[in-house]
């Protein structure tokens, strides 16, 4: 069975979410701060009247990304009933996976290692495949 993927780029690096778990690709406008939260939770912004936590996906992996925000996408989607948009650089096809996943070599880094769930194979080359709740539950690093 092929899985359908909404293919994008995070921090210049190929990556692809479940495109049965994304309601929309939005263009982000107009995000207000929330104080306290971790620095990859920008704030919220509204889409139809409905709040939406923005989630800047390179952060919450640990990687920079000098994208502007105002030039990036986000993919739409509900996590236990709660709307979150996850910002990346790029949303740029819909495919299917060629492959099935593989676990992700270890030259990436620990926040892809946690924030995917494998290596697939696309049209586009390799590929990661995300953790939607890996991304958005991120655990928060603090202060010894």
């Amino acid at each position: 069975m092929t899985e359908l993927l909404l293919q994008c780029l995070i921090a210049g690096r190929p990556a692809a979410i479940p495109a049965r778990e994304v309601q929309s690709v939005i263009a982000v406008e107009d995000i207000t701060p929330i104080p306290g939260t971790p620095d990859f939770i920008l704030g919220l912004t509204a889409l139809r009247s409905q709040a939406l936590t923005v989630i800047d996906c390179a952060r919450a992996i640990g990687v920079e990304n000098s994208a502007p925000v105002d030039e990036r996408r986000a993919a739409v989607v509900d996590l236990d009933g709660h709307l979150y948009a996850l910002l990346v650089d790029e949303a740029y096809d819909v495919g299917e996976a060629l492959s099935e996943a593989v676990a992700v070599p270890g030259g990436f880094g620990a926040g892809w290692q946690r924030a995917a769930r494998g290596l697939v194979e696309t049209e586009h080359g390799p590929t990661l495949l995300l953790d939607t709740s890996a991304l958005i539950c991120t655990p928060r690093q603090d202060a010894a």
